[in-house]
């Protein structure tokens, strides 16, 4: 665990939040600042900086990455998100709009999103 990391935090339950979904990889809470009617991130339990740094180890990212989407899946299933549609989106490093550095994925939806990105 990284000490400063609030995700860290979270899934070592250090700090309180209520998880939606959860399952031995990833754990899933609603985004404090949503940009959506619904807006969830599905975290890595694992400390991750982000999708860069995960792929120095290749295998391994694969294997998170594809825990990370099918916890988002199984989310949107639950949340009734399907079969109108959500998006999915992980922002990478600073220049990529990631402002807390562990590695998470975004699911919004609940409602028709606009075109394009903020």
């Amino acid at each position: 665990m990284k000490v400063d990391c609030i995700f860290c935090k979270i899934s070592s339950g250090e700090v309180p939040a209520k998880k939606i979904l959860e399952n031995d990889h990833a754990f899933v809470i609603a985004d404090l600042h949503p940009q959506a009617k619904k807006h969830f991130l599905v975290i890595p339990k694992k400390h991750i900086q982000s999708v860069a740094t995960a792929f120095e180890e290749p295998t391994e990212a694969k294997t998170i990455l594809g825990e990370l989407f099918a916890l988002g899946y199984e989310l949107a299933q639950n949340e009734k998100l399907l079969p109108g549609g959500f998006r999915s989106v992980i922002n990478t490093n600073a220049d990529g709009g990631q402002t807390v550095f562990h590695l998470h994925l975004h699911i919004l939806g609940g409602e028709k999103l606009k075109d394009g990105f903020a």
